[in-house]
């Protein structure tokens, strides 16, 4: 993307009249025609002017007339006023004014002699502006100064000349600054301003002293004793060394003040040792090293030696030393070697102690600042480096060290720019280390680089910094020498490019890979003389493509999208031939499993990317790029994966250059793509497929207009032919393209259909316009006046981004086409707009408010207005309308302020009405949609330029005070303390006083005094209290005896949206409408609303936000607020800006008091307050100090902490506000990075909150806790709870949270010593649970030295400890959270130790919770070394010796079943897998004496079981058997051969599946199912028949007889799942202990199972899936059936029930899959096993698949095309994957020429006309309609069973067109057979399918007459069900019609 410079802003030169009038006269001096008289009349030509533009012609005119002048020419008055009139144009200007660049130059092309004089009259302005100038002149002049040292020569002698002067004025300006601040609290916005001109300022002095050194030295030594300038120099000093210590100030400048100070100590002392001394002292707080600086400057420094100065300073003093100080070459003394080391170990102390993620950002860049002057002083050649530095600087010194720590804690770091800096400082310190070793000639050599690539590679790949620091070694040794140590890095590297967090930083390492892999096998082949490149080029194919391609081609969609975005383009930018070769493989490519894209898939990503990249060029010949055949395209284009079709349009619309012409073969894919892929449910494709079609449309354009452009000039006749067809394709293309999207836009389109034709058609709208006039294209042509309607019915949508893109549209529309002009179409539309705005349905109201929008622009617009007035009987007068030829901008104010006056006037009326009667506003005009759309209409009005102001005013005022009026109906509701099942009924005549007494008894029940004292409700109420009541129908006297139905739900939606509106409108008013306010300088700012009006509103937000307990009605008071708070920073006026601090205090001072008559809410998570604290806070600018944030945090941690004397009852509430409030603060995203510095603090008082007494402080401190651990960990990012994405290291976690490390250790340490459970009783320390859970968020790095002060090694034995509760779910996590205290190399020893705590032999004081706790510790260490480490535990570990001396633990000598079953777990872990973490001889002895326990246990030899039927069972009992049963599948099923043989394994598994306990045998059987799965998977075809040899007859037996009488609807599942597996390669014998049972008997067992279950739906699927697979072994063994029809027509009406609408997901998608797999055998099978019936049945479920809303239903559905006979099918679709909406094409297409084969066309076409009529409507459906009407009104938010994605008006269309051809068959048949009656459809029912259809047309016309005007706004549903009921009897007539 090209980014277009910002251009400055060109202004006249402005000089005050008296000025100017002496310039003037001092240039008309006769001067006669001389070249001075030329230049003097040139400028004042030039000052006469006030268009800038030429202002600068005539300088540049006058400066080369100036360079021009002659020797001889007399240098008189007129050409000094001339030297004068330039100068002061240049001073008067503004910095980037290119007038002010035109005027240096003019005066710098001044011949030399005549320099001095410039220089003079240019001293003279400056003089002039120095010396007295006002403080609003400061920023001009200082720019001035700044001016003339950038890049202008005389300016610079002129500041040289003015020295003194200039730096006097830079004191004094930055005097005053300083001053200022201090008067600035509270203004943030004038603070951010002073904040840029201290900078300025700052930056100005440093340039002039840089300028100026051997001036100002050669000045200080003439004049030792005491000059102006030593004093001016001193005052300097004191400004800088103010700002570095005030911390008000921002960062930049105390940065850029360090280095000043720094700049100005080197300009007094020079560049010699005594510099580098006294910076040291600096750094050091001492003043050691002062000795050699004079005395003034000892002194000024004092301010630095303080005790007490922030921490900052030597921050930006070191800072300072390395930028402003000389590093390259040798050093000038020892001196500077001390500072050199002294600066890394400064910058290094901070590391732990700041907080800010600001300053650890400067931190990490001063630290590679330094590695770069450490590197240029090795760098010198002039001498060698001292030795003494060089052992400092080399790899392994203690400093390294350090450092080092310093980036392995830094690289996590969540800011970018941390990152960043930390993989520079890395690459530097490699450097260091190759410089200070010159000797080592090899690097790959070097011990130290060895080491720490290990460690390195031997790092978890979720930590982001691993990939920077692999990219250095890369950089620095080559991709060769990390491919030799793994060579499996770059398929590790791309298996890691599915996760978006990862990719980028995959992506970026696997490009220095491959770029340094290419470079050096180059290298070699130069280097030993072999030329082909083919050789090397394979072996760098081999390395990065063949991965890529099988990655490509195998994984699942969702992961290889960033491999597209991020690697791809960057490979072929690396090696563009490579594409030939992708193409070659994949083409060879099998075809691979269904989840993937496939070898097709990877082909048009590979193909995408290199078109993207310009390297396949556009098509010819039918071939892209001459790489594919364009078949092969067509098919990717309507692929079944989207993503394989978003590549291939990707490949047709991208390319590299935006005006490359079309073909014709281009637009024919998109027309062949487009029909298949309007209606998509994928957000992300619709997003894609819009953003690629609009790169095709501007290359349209682009092209389009070069082609005219060529047009217009070509001569030759035959390229001029060749372009006009090609306009004339592109013409057609469009027209086609325009027409079709407004095709599709019906009543009933779906929404994703509706949103897709919008977008794009708003794309034609913009790149093309919809012109009917002599354009190119003229899309306006197309578009008629029923298309136009179609759109405006898009605004009644309930999906409000359509509504918004129709709206859009329809202002690009030809206004002639829309018609809203026309008087009555106006009138007609503007009633529903006013109608809808009073409807109880809130998106009612939002398409009102569109379509007032859209008549906004219309002029007549007030005379319709005034006429819906008259009808509805109001005094409405509305402003005079606009003239015919009053400009657009003033017609939309005066129709916006006639419309809001209209809407303001019913809005007054109904308030009024609503104060009477609640429920009757809730009932019949709830107040929300009025004020919706006032809203909307002010949000499209530019208030900026008013012409009408004096009646805005007015009308403001009157919109506040409505607002008011309304919000004062309804927050009674809002603020009770149950507004949700409220409802305020008004039954007593009295209406008014009822009310009241109900408003009374509604009152809050949850401010401070509910906590103190109960409140008894008041008994006498008897059957007047009728809050329980949920409907009522009061008869009103005023009514007229009309009733009316209200609900609790329809007053609470009335009353929260009508103070959502409220707040809506508020916020708008106040940010958008000028501020009427008197400025610093008494001048009045004239606006529509004043200050009075805007504080006003911000009290009222204030009582809403903090009264409010609806959640609904604080959450939107908020979204006004935030407006408000924006807009009260950057207004003018000064009283308005300091509000938010004043209201800040305030609410916290009524937070702290919690007084009990305090109305703030305590329940509800404090309710509004968080949201009020949050609001003021974020309007504070992010780049200020944040004092209001630091003052904040600090009161409400202070008051969340828990402490002894506030431990009543009614002093908690402050501290349940304040853990709330800090909550709220904590999850803000705006306050971002500045939060993070109180994130100890919180989790200090959120661990502490958990010890209080009181519920409401532990329940806030909860809800606090899991934000934290959200804020400190990161968002959840997948499903495992304790994924390492989640964690940190624990070096990481405490350098960025010091303060934590003492609190969690002393707090463990005390939960610890309450946890001894030898007493057997439960203790439990409240905050135990929680500080297991943070340490168990933390792991420990490889890289962690043992240096580091903050290890976690004093955690463990506490930890360990823990691990002896009472309490199982403490055990377990500890178990959990010692794993990261644990290094991996201190894991074995770790293991033994706990295994030898454990007692060898069972005794009188054996605890079984010590025991269980250590087992739970080991197993949980064993698990998490087993995913890590990927090796085996080092020899003579001594864990299996260990394990094996106690092994009575598992077997029945321990009474204790837990520990028994926590003890097998552990076998289970290290004897399960096939590659064990002990060495073989060890594991076959653990094994051993495994199965010597479990042939022993209860499973095998069950006499005395723990659960017996005759025993009750214990606790744990299922669990220890579940143990026992792991142990037995691995002997059994999982690796049978490493235990005992298929013998053994054979009797475990039958005793396993004959098991009493059904959880044993529903794991045996999801142990078989996953085995079988594997194997699956590992078989070659050939090998599948064969059975694996563990499944021997007998389990074969016992698993038929299982399924035939197992009980348990879950083990039957999983048994009847096992068999569905097993029965795909061959016929099972079903076997009932001794008796077979035949196939026949088996399925009527199975369809009975089936139809029985609908309950259990995994069982139902199981047992229908099966039923299946038998159905069709049975039709193919005997095509006839005539035996088993009966069962097929059962079975098949069973398939058909499972597609309903209404079934879950699970049993459509089982359907779908049943019905791709009978596709060949049964549904087009040319004997028609089933019948014609019963086939077409199953035909219709697979269209209503095809249709259903759940996407992978669809697309599961869609698969049948692949398995129908390829004869059935044309040869481009046999045997690919399609798009559902093709193959529901393709199906009714082959079920259309099956009808041919069958030889049943008349009936075929019968049976499609009776699916075209539809369902017939009886009278059961009316009685439906009558009851959804009704409950349309009781339940607001109701969703019935909507297809959102089913589009029937398409279906219908589909089936009308196929019906058309099958009829022309039916046609040509009867003439061919010539015998009347042959062959002909049944005439009776033609006659009776006539007669339906023609009801059906009659009734649904005279339905659709009786909707009232504009039914496509009022009932939207009910039209477009008529609507379609009409069509699909209109096509099913003409059909009909056609027969006869």
């Amino acid at each position: 993307m090209v980014v277009k410079k910002k251009t400055a802003k060109v202004e006249a030169v402005v000089l005050d009249q008296d000025k100017l009038h002496k310039l003037k006269a001092s240039l008309s001096v006769d001067g006669g025609d001389d070249e001075v008289g030329l230049v003097a009349q040139t400028l004042q030509a030039c000052l006469d002017l006030t268009e800038p533009v030429q202002q600068i012609q005539l300088v540049k005119k006058a400066g080369s007339q100036l360079e021009a002048l002659s020797e001889e020419q007399q240098h008189g008055d007129l050409l000094e006023a001339c030297l004068h009139t330039l100068a002061l144009v240049y001073t008067s200007l503004q910095a980037k004014n290119p007038l002010r660049r035109a005027s240096a130059s003019a005066l710098s092309s001044v011949p030399a002699r005549l320099q001095q004089q410039t220089v003079d009259c240019l001293s003279v302005c400056l003089s002039d502006r120095l010396s007295s100038p006002a403080s609003d002149q400061y920023p001009h002049i200082i720019d001035s100064i700044t001016a003339c040292l950038d890049g202008f020569p005389l300016g610079e002698r002129c500041i040289h000349k003015l020295l003194p002067e200039v730096l006097q004025f830079l004191q004094k300006g930055l005097s005053e600054y300083l001053q200022q601040n201090s008067d600035l609290v509270g203004r943030h916005v004038a603070q951010a301003q002073l904040m840029q001109s201290c900078l300025a300022a700052v930056k100005t002095s440093m340039l002039v002293v840089q300028r100026s050194q051997e001036t100002i030295s050669t000045a200080l030594q003439a004049d030792q004793d005491h000059c102006t300038l030593q004093s001016t120099l001193s005052g300097l000093l004191d400004c800088y060394i103010h700002i570095l210590t005030d911390e008000e100030f921002v960062q930049t400048v105390q940065s850029t003040a360090g280095m000043a100070v720094v700049l100005l100590i080197r300009t007094v002392m020079g560049s010699g040792d005594g510099v580098a001394a006294v910076v040291c002292g600096l750094l050091r707080g001492s003043a050691q090293g002062m000795e050699s600086a004079p005395q003034w400057l000892k002194q000024g420094c004092e301010g630095l030696y303080a005790g007490g100065r922030p921490r900052g300073v030597s921050l930006y003093l070191c800072h300072g030393a390395l930028a402003m100080l000389s590093w390259k070459g040798a050093l000038p003394g020892p001196q500077w070697e001390q500072l050199l080391l002294l600066v890394p170990h400064t910058l290094l102390e901070l590391d732990t102690s700041i907080k800010e993620s600001s300053t650890a950002m400067v931190v990490a860049r001063v630290l590679t600042l330094w590695s770069g002057a450490a590197l240029d002083c090795l760098q010198g050649e002039t001498q060698p480096c001292p030795h003494g530095l060089q052992q400092s600087l080399c790899g392994g010194s203690e400093l390294q060290q350090c450092l080092l720590e310093h980036i392995y804690s830094h690289w996590e770091h969540p800011l970018d720019g941390v990152r960043h800096q930390t993989r520079s400082l890395f690459r530097n310190l490699l450097l260091l280390h190759q410089h200070t070793n010159p000797s080592i000639s090899d690097p790959g050599k070097d011990p130290y680089i060895a080491e720490l690539t290990q460690s390195l590679l031997g790092l978890e790949w979720h930590m982001r910094g691993k990939y920077g620091s692999l990219g250095c070694l890369v950089e620095l040794l080559g991709a060769g020498y990390l491919l030799d140590i793994q060579p499996q890095l770059p398929s590790c590297l791309l298996g890691l490019m599915g996760d978006q967090t990862l990719a980028p930083y995959a992506s970026d390492l696997l490009e220095r890979l491959f770029v340094s892999h290419k470079a050096q096998l180059a290298g070699e082949a130069d280097a030993t003389g072999k030329t082909a490149t083919e050789i090397w080029m394979e072996c760098w194919h081999q390395t990065w493509v063949t991965p890529l391609l099988q990655v490509l081609c195998r994984a699942r969609l969702d992961q290889t999208t960033y491999i597209l975005d991020y690697f791809l383009p960057k490979l072929l930018r690396c090696s563009p031939s490579s594409l030939a070769h992708m193409v070659q493989a994949l083409q060879d490519t099998p075809p691979c499993s269904a989840g993937s894209r496939g070898a097709v898939g990877a082909l048009m990503t590979c193909l995408r990317a290199a078109r993207a990249q310009g390297i396949a060029q556009s098509s010819e010949e039918g071939l892209w790029g001459g790489l594919v055949p364009l078949s092969l395209l067509r098919q990717a284009l309507v692929h079944k994966h989207d993503q394989v079709r978003m590549d291939a349009l990707g490949l047709v619309c991208e390319s590299h250059r935006s005006t490359e012409v079309l073909t014709s073969q281009e637009m024919d894919l998109i027309r062949h793509f487009l029909p298949s892929n309007l209606n998509s449910q994928s957000p992300g494709v619709r997003q894609q497929t819009v953003s690629l079609l609009k790169k095709l449309l501007c290359r349209v354009k682009d092209s389009s207009q070069l082609l005219q452009k060529r047009l217009s000039q070509e001569r030759d006749q035959d390229q001029r032919d060749r372009d006009q067809h090609t306009l004339e394709a592109y013409k057609e293309f469009l027209r086609w393209l325009c027409g079709r999207l407004l095709e599709v836009l019906l009543p009933g389109a779906s929404f994703s259909t509706c949103l897709m034709s919008l977008h794009l058609l708003g794309l034609l709208g913009q790149l093309f316009t919809f012109s009917t006039g002599p354009d190119v294209f003229a899309l306006g042509e197309v578009v008629t006046s029923a298309h136009a309607q179609n759109v405006l019915y898009c605004v009644a949508s309930n999906f409000l981004e359509v509504k918004q893109l129709a709206s859009t549209l329809l202002r690009q529309l030809p206004p002639s086409a829309v018609g809203l002009q026309e008087p009555e179409r106006m009138r007609r539309v503007l009633r529903a707009a006013l109608d809808l705005s009073t409807s109880t349905k809130p998106f009612d109201s939002v398409t009102a408010a569109h379509l007032l929008n859209l008549l906004l622009h219309q002029p007549d617009l007030s005379r319709a207005l005034l006429h819906c007035a008259q009808e509805q009987g109001l005094a409405f007068q509305p402003p005079s309308p606009p003239q015919p030829q009053a400009s657009e901008a003033l017609t939309l104010e005066l129709n916006t302020l006639a419309v809001v006056q209209f809407l303001l006037q019913c809005l007054q009326s109904e308030v009024l009405r609503a104060e009477s009667s609640l429920l009757q506003a809730a009932a019949s005009y709830p107040l929300y949609g009025r004020a919706h759309c006032i809203t909307a209409v002010l949000q499209h009005l530019n208030t900026g330029s008013l012409s009408e102001t004096e009646r805005w005013r007015c009308l403001v005022s009157e919109l506040i005070a409505v607002c008011y009026r309304m919000s004062d109906v309804v927050s009674p509701v809002v603020q009770s303390s149950s507004p949700e099942g409220l409802i305020p009924m008004d039954t007593d005549s009295e209406t008014s006083a009822g009310l009241q007494r109900i408003l009374q008894e509604i009152q809050p029940r949850d401010s401070n005094d509910f906590f103190t004292s109960a409140r008894e409700l008041d008994a006498h109420h008897g059957d007047d209290d009728t809050h329980t009541q949920t409907t009522h129908t009061p008869t009103p006297d005023n009514s007229g005896g009309e009733g009316y139905r209200v609900t609790a739900q329809m007053v609470l939606v009335c009353c929260w949206r009508s103070m959502k509106e409220v707040a809506m409108l508020l916020g708008q008013l106040c940010q958008s409408l000028p501020l009427h306010y008197t400025g610093g300088s008494t001048r009045t700012h004239t606006g529509l609303i004043t200050e009075e009006q805007v504080e006003g509103v911000g009290l009222y937000f204030r009582q809403q936000l903090l009264q409010s307990r609806h959640r609904g009605a604080f959450e939107l008071a908020y979204v006004g607020f935030v407006r408000l708070t924006d807009m009260l920073c950057r207004s003018g006026s000064q009283a308005l800006q300091q509000l938010p601090a004043r209201w800040l205090s305030e609410v916290l001072e009524e937070v702290k008091s919690s007084d009990p008559s305090s109305k703030l809410c305590a329940t509800r998570r404090s309710a509004g307050i968080p949201f009020y604290i949050q609001a003021l806070l974020s309007s504070e600018p992010k780049s200020s100090s944040c004092s209001l944030l630091k003052m904040t945090m600090r009161e409400l941690t202070a008051l969340a902490m828990p402490s002894a004397h506030r431990n009543t009852d009614s002093s908690t509430v402050p501290q349940v506000h304040a853990l709330n409030i800090l909550r709220a603060l904590y999850r803000d995203t705006r306050l971002g990075e500045n939060i993070i510095p109180f994130v100890s603090e919180g989790m200090q008082a959120a661990v502490l909150g958990f010890t209080s007494p009181v519920w409401a402080v532990r329940n806030s401190s909860t809800l606090l806790f899991s934000t934290l651990i959200t804020r400190i960990f990161g968002v959840k990012k997948g499903k495992d709870e304790h994924s390492k994405k989640n964690r940190m290291t624990g070096r990481e976690f405490f350098t960025r949270f010091p303060a934590l490390y003492p609190f969690l250790l002393n707090q463990l340490e005390e939960a610890a010593a309450t946890v001894d459970s030898d007493s057997g009783q439960v203790k439990l320390h409240p905050s135990l649970f929680l500080l297991l859970l943070v340490l168990g968020r933390l792991y420990p790095s490889p890289m962690d030295g043992s240096s580091s002060p903050l290890g976690l090694a004093p955690f463990m034995p506490f930890i360990i400890k823990c691990g002896h509760s009472a309490v199982y779910r403490t055990r377990e996590m500890a178990a959990r959270a010692l794993v990261p205290f644990v290094l991996v190399t201190q894991l074995p020893s770790t293991v033994h130790a706990l295994l030898q705590e454990l007692p060898p032999e069972p005794g009188p004081k054996t605890q079984h919770n010590h025991i269980h706790g250590t087992l739970l510790q080991v197993l949980f260490l064993l698990r998490s070394y087993q995913t890590d480490s990927h090796r085996p535990l080092p020899a003579g570990s001594g864990i299996g010796k260990a394990l094996r001396q106690r092994m009575w633990l598992a077997s029945r000598q321990n009474s204790c079943v837990v520990t028994r079953g926590a003890y097998l777990d552990v076998l289970v872990c290290l004897c399960g897998p096939k590659i064990s973490l002990l060495d073989d001889s060890e594991v076959g002895e653990l094994r051993e004496e495994a199965l010597a326990v479990l042939t022993a246990s209860e499973l095998v030899a069950p006499d005395g079981s723990p659960s017996s039927s005759s025993a009750p069972p214990r606790p744990g009992s299922t669990q220890y058997l579940l143990s026992l049963a792991r142990v037995a599948l691995g002997a059994s099923v999982e690796i049978p051969e490493l235990w005992g043989g298929p013998r053994l394994g054979a009797r475990l598994l039958e005793r396993l599946l004959l098991c009493p306990q059904y959880e044993v045998r529903e794991l045996a059987l999801e142990g078989i199912l996953r085995r079988l799965g594997e194997e699956e998977e590992e078989e070659v075809e050939e090998e599948r028949k064969r059975r694996p040899p563990w499944l021997d007859e007998t389990t074969l037996s016992n698993l038929t007889s299982l399924a035939l009488h197992e009980t348990h609807p879950q083990c039957l599942a999983k048994v009847l799942q096992v068999l569905c597996v097993l029965s795909s390669g061959s016929e099972l014998p079903w076997r009932d202990g001794d008796q077979t049972l035949s196939q026949e008997e088996v399925l009527l067992r199975l369809l009975s199972l089936a139809q029985h279950s609908a309950h259990s739906v995994e069982l139902h699927c199981a047992a229908l899936t099966l039923a299946s697979r038998l159905v069709v072994q049975l039709v193919t063994s005997d095509p006839e059936g005539a035996s088993a029809a009966g069962r097929l027509a059962q079975w098949g009406a069973l398939v058909c029930s499972c597609c309903g609408e209404e079934q879950p997901a699970e049993v459509k998608l089982m359907a779908a899959e049943v019905l791709v797999s009978c596709t060949a055998a049964l549904l087009t099978s040319a004997a028609l096993p089933l019948g014609l019936s019963a086939t077409l049945s199953l035909w219709r479920s697979l269209f209503t698949l095809l249709q259903d809303e759940d996407q992978e239903v669809r697309d599961s559905a869609s698969d049948f095309v692949s398995s129908v006979p390829t004869h059935l099918l044309s040869t481009d679709v046999a045997g690919v994957s399609v798009c559902p909406p093709v193959a529901l094409d393709l199906g009714v297409g082959l079920l259309c020429r099956l009808f041919e084969l069958w030889g049943r066309v008349p009936a075929g076409v019968l049976t499609l006309t009776e699916w075209l009529v539809g369902e017939e409507e009886g009278d059961d459906e009316t009685g439906a309609e009558e009851t959804s009407s009704l409950d349309e009104e009781e339940f607001l938010f109701e969703k019935g069973d909507l297809n959102l994605w089913a589009e029937p008006v398409q279906w219908v269309r589909l089936l009308h067109g196929h019906l058309g051809s099958l009829g022309l068959t039916l046609d040509q048949t009867l003439d061919q057979t010539q015998e009347a009656g042959a062959g002909e459809p049944d005439r009776a029912q033609v006659c009776g399918l006539s007669a339906r259809a023609q009801a059906q047309a009659l009734g649904s016309q005279q339905a659709l007459e009786t909707l009232p005007a504009l039914p496509q706004f009022s009932c939207t549903m009910e039209h477009a069900r008529l609507t379609l009921r009409h069509q699909r009897a209109t096509l099913a007539l003409d059909v009909l019609g056609g027969l006869r």
